[in-house]
């Protein structure tokens, strides 16, 4: 995850008039705009600094030093925005120009007046600390009420296989992360509607959605959950029948949605956990090299290092030394509180990139690792760009861009390049395990991160009103993931904040965009580095590795160093040569997984789909 404090600055300068000669008035507003920027880059490394202060070290002294920040900057870029609509910007004719002005007069929540923004920053930082900082009790020890989500209870998700144990933590953890939240997410809706209008957009989800710059990017997403519908089905329902033959029919239905608890991760957002007994060919090895990265002594910082050399090995920037020096790569010991959901940071000073991340020695965070620096390799990338280029050409891109690396590290060749992998066979049963395990972490995911935004949106368009806002969220949950809570829930309950990323206000759609392009981006890349040949049973898009290749690295490094310059389409065309988000690059890489899954599920007799569920009660 990037995390991207708020852009919020001014320089306080005099009124300046408006120049009826729209030529000149051009020239007075690209030297506006120059003069601003040492002043844009000092306030948002300010903004950072203190949001990396709290989220690092969670105190009432720091978020209070956080907000206030903020709100200061806040008020100055409203400022910026009222000088820069002085301007016929709209008509000039250098489209760059009209680029930036576009950005920069889009305040965000800092549109709200002082009073409402505080409010809503109170709002999000209520939440966000609630999740921060939710602990359980120990399920054999109800006096030990010390376990957080990361590790334990992750930990505990991933490996238990007790039922009622996996229940009784579900339970404890959306009762203690969730349901507190509800007043502070229906005024977080609120506000963030008010400022969405301040802003000439409809609601806080169009708000989101602007940032795609594409009228039809709903419509695009829609059809992509559509396309890629068929294969998820195939999957579901030959884990759903795995899950039966493990746990029995009392406890996982033959034709109705999977008990959500059972599938080795909080959210069940992602099912690779419980491969261990659901692969398809048990005596055929499973690729893991968690325990040969135990063996050898790996440490957080080594795999750091090592997801470095790789970025170098494509002609890109190697971390600096102020990275490891500022960074927090495991969980700190002293006992404070801290934001431990693994995310990278630009600081807006040449060079001041950090990760924050609890780093576990596991194969999982091996490849996480990966992806944060895929974020910071961006941040490298465009550090050269004016500050409001200074991000990714959209939200999806950034995340991403690390996971097109991940498909390299996750494959068998390279883990045996780097060691960690030794007389692994990759034949034909090796070959549909690797897919599946690719398909319980990549496929799963669409249509949970789909679910995320689409729910919310539902909330701030007003389709889905606050009173049966809980049910609502598990009738999506269960309509597009085939899913279901392990217990009843109501409208006592509110589910939704107990994912961080609802908590803390992070738009999701990113995410499944992310997992679409990722898959153009690596054939793409994969072609260029001669390592996929469509058609060629050696040279598959599952098998690429471009470590070491200069061709893919110089081509993905021409899209990062972009930035947000153009529109995303244009920076797509240049890794790719294709402008729209398309399934079809994920599908063919999955093509033998659903030629499999359907053949055994036939076998199976396993059903295919889902009944509704019963697990909310609106009354």
């Amino acid at each position: 995850m990037v995390t991207k404090v708020l852009v919020l600055a001014l320089l306080a300068t005099a009124a300046l008039a408006v120049n009826p000669d729209l030529e000149d008035q051009e020239l007075a507003a690209q030297k506006y705009v120059n003069d601003l920027e040492t002043d844009i880059l000092s306030r948002n490394n300010e903004a950072t600094e203190a949001s990396w202060a709290y989220e690092s070290d969670i105190s009432e002294a720091h978020l209070k030093a956080r907000d206030e920040i903020q709100v200061r900057n806040a008020n100055y870029f409203k400022e910026v925005a009222r000088e820069l609509r002085k301007y016929d910007w709209k008509n000039f004719k250098n489209g760059d120009l009209k680029r930036m002005f576009k950005k920069m007069t889009d305040l965000g929540y800092a549109a709200l007046p002082e009073d409402k923004f505080t409010e809503l920053l109170d709002a999000i930082s209520s939440m966000s600390e609630n999740y921060a900082t939710a602990k359980v009790c120990d399920y054999k020890n109800r006096d030990k009420c010390d376990l957080a989500l990361e590790p334990e209870l992750t930990e505990i998700f991933a490996t238990s296989r007790d039922p009622e144990e996996l229940k009784y933590y579900w339970v404890q953890w959306y009762d203690k992360a969730g349901t507190p939240t509800r007043e502070a997410f229906d005024k977080y809706v609120k506000l963030s509607n008010e400022a969405a209008k301040l802003n000439n957009l409809s609601s806080g989800a169009e708000a989101w959605l602007d940032a795609y710059e594409d009228e039809t990017f709903e419509q695009q997403a829609d059809a992509a959950i559509e396309q890629i519908r068929p294969l998820y089905e195939q999957i579901h329902a030959y884990v759903r029948h795995k899950l039966r033959e493990r746990y029995g029919e009392d406890v996982v239905s033959e034709k109705g949605p999977i008990p959500m608890h059972l599938l080795g991760n909080m959210w069940a957002q992602t099912w690779d956990n419980v491969a261990d007994f659901t692969t398809p060919f048990p005596k055929s090895q499973l690729m893991d090299v968690t325990e040969e990265m135990v063996k050898q002594g790996y440490t957080a910082r080594q795999m750091f290092e090592m997801g470095d050399d790789f970025f170098v090995s494509l002609n890109m920037t190697r971390l600096p030394q102020s990275f490891w020096e500022k960074s927090i790569l495991e969980k700190p010991t002293d006992g404070r509180e801290l934001v431990c959901h693994a995310s990278a940071w630009d600081f807006y000073k040449t060079d001041d990139v950090r990760i924050k991340q609890c780093t576990r020695i596991n194969m999982e965070d091996f490849f996480t690792a990966h992806h944060e620096l895929g974020h910071i390799q961006y941040f490298l990338q465009y550090q050269h760009q004016p500050s409001t280029y200074r991000e990714g050409a959209n939200p999806g891109f950034h995340e991403a861009v690390g996971d097109v690396i991940s498909l390299s590290v996750s494959t068998p060749k390279h883990l045996e390049k780097i060691g960690l992998l030794k007389d692994f066979v990759l034949d034909e049963e090796a070959k549909v395990n690797q897919f599946y395990r690719q398909g319980l972490a990549k496929l799963v995911f669409l249509p949970f991160a789909y679910t995320l935004d689409k729910y919310r949106y539902g909330l701030f368009r007003g389709d889905i009103k606050p009173d049966q806002a809980n049910c609502k969220f598990w009738e999506m949950r269960t309509k597009f993931s085939g899913i279901e809570p392990p217990v009843v829930r109501t409208e006592k309950d509110f589910d939704g904040p107990a994912k961080y990323h609802m908590s803390a206000d992070v738009e999701y759609l990113r995410y499944l965009v992310s997992y679409i392009i990722q898959f153009q981006f690596h054939r793409s890349a994969c072609e260029l580095a001669g390592e996929y040949v469509k058609g060629d049973p050696v040279k598959t898009l599952n098998n690429c590795d471009i470590y070491q290749n200069t061709n893919a690295g110089n081509a993905i490094k021409e899209m990062l160093a972009m930035g947000s310059s153009k529109p995303w389409p244009d920076a797509m065309e240049v890794l790719t040569g294709q402008r729209k988000m398309s399934a079809d690059a994920l599908l063919e890489y999955f093509q033998p997984l659903y030629d499999w899954l359907m053949v055994e599920n036939k076998r199976l007799g396993a059903y295919v789909g889902w009944e509704e569920s019963d697990k909310c009660k609106s009354n």
